[in-house]
Parts: structure tokens; sequence; C-alpha cells
């Protein structure tokens, strides 16, 4: 008898409960033979309270389980914190491999490791910033001098009429998006 040839694993998109990214991964993995990847972003956040570190999942309600669908779509489907396998109609789509090994390659340059990514603003002389808060919220301004150690900024601002340099918080800043890096094509 010959054996009907065996599913391989792909990677799934799950749709998950609101706020339990976390539950999912971990029930999913106590499942077993089944891989999760449930990146988290963390970051400083200015509050009344002051400057806090915020963690929050990379794809809110979302998160990428690699399993054979005929063997665990059941398991998948039921487990604490999943809401549903992402479909389309009666179609589940895959997630390709190259996207989940490039997210991981991200993650595996993190420093904190555990799929945590921490963000870290950054700016630079001659970057063109704007205020997001303050009295002078809206203005834009020139970085002159950056101040890491002490979060802190010195910029130029135009005020009544002339350049005046003022020192801001590093997290009161809209900075400018840098552009990515171009991979040269190949041929």
């Amino acid at each position: 008898m010959a054996e009907e040839p065996r599913e391989e694993a792909a990677w799934y998109c799950l749709r998950t409960q609101i706020k339990r990214e976390h539950v999912a991964a971990a029930s999913l993995q106590e499942l077993g033979e089944i891989e999760v990847v449930c990146p988290r972003l963390r970051y400083k956040k200015v509050t009344r309270r002051g400057k806090i570190w915020w963690v929050e999942p990379l794809f809110p309600g979302y998160l990428l389980a690699r399993f054979v669908l005929a063997e665990h779509e059941r398991a998948v489907s039921y487990a604490k914190g999943v809401s549903r396998i992402l479909r389309f109609g009666e179609r589940i789509p895959t997630v390709p491999a190259r996207f989940v090994e490039d997210l991981r390659a991200e993650l595996a340059r993190a420093e904190e490791g555990e799929e945590l990514i921490t963000l870290q603003p950054t700016a630079e002389p001659g970057d063109e910033v704007e205020l997001a808060e303050g009295p002078l919220q809206g203005m834009t301004g020139t970085v002159i001098e950056v101040r890491p150690a002490e979060e802190r900024v010195r910029i130029f601002v135009e005020f009544l009429g002339q350049n005046q340099p003022i020192d801001v918080d590093l997290y009161a800043l809209l900075l400018p998006r840098k552009p990515l890096p171009r991979q040269e094509e190949t041929n």
C-alpha cells in the first residue's frame, strides 16, 4: 500500500482576541508542532506621569503560526486567545516563508530577544523637526545639537523674526522619517 503524500507545514496568519496576542502565542506553543511568531515593539511614550516604556504587538490582533493545516486546523482555531485563522471566503492564504525569515532576522538583531524590538527616536544635527507638544507646538526647527544621555535636543526655531536656540525633550519632537537604504537590484 502506498502512503499518501504528507502535507507540509506552512505559515498562516491568525486573528487573536483583542489584546490577547501573547496568550494565543503561549497556548499555541503548548500544543507542540506549532511554531509561533508574535513580535512586539517597545518604545518610550510621554504620559502625564512622565516617560514610560510601552510594549505593544507589531501586528495588533494578529500573529503568525506555522503548522500542517489538515492536522492542526481545529486545535489552532480553538486555542486559548485565538479568534480564527485568517481566511478569504473558503481560501486560507499562507504567509510567504521569506517574509517570516526576514522578520525573524530583524528580531534576531534586537538586543532583548524574546521577539521584542526596541524603538529609539534618533535625531541628528541638520534634521528638520516639528514640536509635538508644549507652547511652541506645531513650530518647525533645525536640530543643532543632540544630547542622548539627557534625551534632550537643541534646535533653532524661528521666533519673533529670529532663529532662537531652544532645548527640548527628544520625545517632544516629530522626527523626520529616514529613507530606507536602497538595495541594489541584480539582473
